[in-house]
């Protein structure tokens, strides 16, 4: 299979790409024949970029993998992952749900066996410019923020359907985690938007879903205590002095300096009993020592875990796969020679804080409004976006627009064990938790984070009993 599609794009490499992309169906010159250390697989992968303006030479960096059967007749799937200001391609598609994971020697690549693209093709894209290998020949573009976030990604994904017209029609999942709770809801309110003017080409928008999001500060920045506390982190003295000194509703994104001064005595202690051997996005994960990693990686001397299961150190085994020069060329990544290595989060970029004070609650109603489904996930290990916070204002939301519980607060199942915890609303709102994950779902617990993602796409509702569904 793989050597009759390969001979195929080499076909029509040699009759002249120059005869339009409609011809073949997708892009020859994006497409990645092999990444090094790559395991062998039976689906196509391309990556490159999309020029999003060009005037100012801004272009994004994409990652896309069909899925690993029947691509055809499968959705599309978008990850965005958030920061502000970090790498879709390093975070969703090489560490989290995408068809590989970082190799423990940092210099090739070993399959995910739980990876989402078994129930949809998958697109990663780095945003905004200055994320990763995206970039803008204008320096100014740097200082940028939610507004032209969410409309460098419109025009991103009208540049990709001419390079991929076959998925114009194909329905459409907008998807992402933590700070793309603002990403995804703004981009779909502009697709929307868009929608509702042309006459010609829509986007099949079917769903959107995000992980432990950002939504509404006033509520997710307190609930971070409260986990705290509910987990035995802080002690009753200190949680009560937050609860009493604290006024959240004046939070103001990366910036405490607007609290009173006992407020910032309390969560400082708060934070400092914490500690800094805790993993915040994952309150039960081991911390890695990434000086003794970065050594051992460069001494070619990694051979072992440092942990047991889920792999800590696996942020650093990816950046030294990325920015090694034969990944890049074979992904036709850092095409204009950036003056700095690839990372998982911008150095480069200056993303204006007060966005972060948006409250997408509305965006999220307006989505449902269009009959779009919008699924609000959890992992229950996380205490940065924790599920106290998003659970409560999904319920609240759901009020406002006066939807009826449409299935109460209960557990889910997947191969025979919780999976988590879920509720409904009015057929359209489904917030769930995902047990023993963290802030990055997909990573701490790939196979319930596959079962829930499956049934997301499928239309389903997420299984109440222990019984395998019927092909499960």
């Amino acid at each position: 299979m793989a050597g009759s599609w390969r001979a195929a794009a080499l076909a029509a490499a040699m009759v002249g790409w120059v005869v339009s992309s409609c011809v073949v169906g997708f892009p020859v010159e994006d497409l990645v024949t092999r990444m090094p250390g790559q395991p062998a697989v039976g689906f196509r992968q391309f990556a490159g970029y999309v020029d999003v303006d060009d005037k100012a030479g801004r272009s994004l960096f994409y990652y896309f993998t069909e899925a690993q059967d029947g691509a055809a007749g499968k959705p599309l799937t978008l990850w965005l992952n958030g920061g502000p200001g970090c790498s879709s391609v390093g975070g969703g598609a090489f560490t989290e749900l995408g068809p590989f994971y970082p190799r423990g020697d940092g210099r090739g690549l070993r399959l995910n066996k739980k990876s989402w693209n078994k129930v949809s093709n998958l697109l990663f894209v780095e945003s905004p410019a200055g994320v990763g290998w995206s970039y803008s020949n204008t320096s100014s573009d740097y200082n940028t923020g939610d507004k032209r976030t969410a409309n460098d990604m419109y025009k991103f994904l009208l540049g990709w359907y001419k390079k991929f017209p076959e998925y114009r029609s194909r329905s459409l999942f907008l998807s992402g985690e933590s700070y793309a709770g603002h990403y995804i809801p703004q981009l779909a309110d502009v697709l929307l938007a868009h929608n509702e003017k042309s006459k010609g080409f829509k986007f099949n928008i079917k769903g959107v879903a995000i992980g432990n999001p950002l939504l509404k500060l006033d509520r997710d920045v307190p609930a971070t205590y409260e986990y705290f506390w509910s987990h035995g982190m802080i002690s009753d003295e200190i949680f009560l002095a937050i609860n009493k000194d604290c006024d959240f509703e004046d939070y103001t994104f990366g910036d405490s300096h607007n609290e009173s001064k006992s407020c910032n005595q309390a969560t400082a202690a708060a934070n400092a009993i914490v500690g800094d051997y805790v993993n915040n996005y994952d309150v039960i994960l081991d911390v890695c020592y990434p000086s003794i990693v970065m050594q051992e990686l460069r001494l070619r001397k990694y051979v072992t875990k440092i942990s047991i299961g889920v792999d800590v150190c696996m942020s650093y085994e990816r950046f030294f796969y990325f920015n090694l020069p034969e990944v890049q060329h074979a992904l036709h990544a850092n095409r204009t020679h950036l003056p700095y290595g690839w990372s998982m989060c911008s150095d480069v970029l200056n993303y204006t804080s007060k966005d972060g004070n948006i409250d997408i609650l509305p965006l999220l109603e307006r989505i449902v409004e269009h009959k779009i489904q919008v699924w609000v996930f959890s992992g229950d290990q996380d205490s940065v976006v924790p599920l106290l916070g998003s659970r409560t204002l999904l319920r609240e939301l759901a009020h406002k627009m006066g939807m009826r519980v449409t299935v109460p607060y209960s557990t889910w199942f997947h191969k025979g064990q919780v999976g988590g915890w879920v509720t409904e609303y009015g057929n359209m709102l489904t917030f769930a938790t995902v047990r023993g994950a963290s802030h990055m779902v997909p990573f701490a617990q790939p196979d319930r984070a596959l079962g829930l993602f499956g049934s997301f796409v499928l239309g389903q509702r997420l299984p109440n009993t222990t019984h395998p569904p019927i092909g499960g």
